[in-house]
């Protein structure tokens, strides 16, 4: 049986099948190299989407040009991590985006300083 119900051949493109996912990445599959991006690398645009272009890869384009994650970025497109990575790594390869580092985590001061201060301000 096929259907909508069975996985067939009516399967929406919204989903996220197979055959969406293999279009979407061109029939490319992610290698591990130096454009390998981390789930929390920030990424932005180099340069404007282009008429004509993926319109994936165009989203990705407009939405970046302030730095999102990878986690954003596949969250936004309803796309899969995986997808998005063979994506970006299309994009950097040919420097149309950007991948920074995630911003650091802010360096708490030590516990004890902030009990002396709070002991120190309750004082007054």
């Amino acid at each position: 049986m096929t259907g909508p119900d069975r996985g067939g051949p009516d399967k929406g493109w919204d989903e996220g099948g197979p055959e969406r996912l293999y279009t979407v990445t061109r029939g490319r599959a992610h290698q591990p190299d130096r454009t390998t991006v981390e789930l929390v690398s920030l990424i932005v645009a180099r340069v404007e989407p282009e008429p004509g272009m993926q319109p994936e890869i165009a989203a990705v384009l407009r939405m970046c040009q302030f730095p999102l994650s990878v986690a954003e970025i596949s969250a936004y497109l309803v796309l899969p991590v995986s997808t998005v990575s063979v994506i970006l790594a299309g994009l950097l390869r040919d420097h149309q985006v950007e991948a920074r580092a995630p911003v650091p985590a802010a360096v708490l001061p030590d516990p004890e300083l902030l009990q002396a201060v709070m002991h120190g301000l309750q004082n007054l």
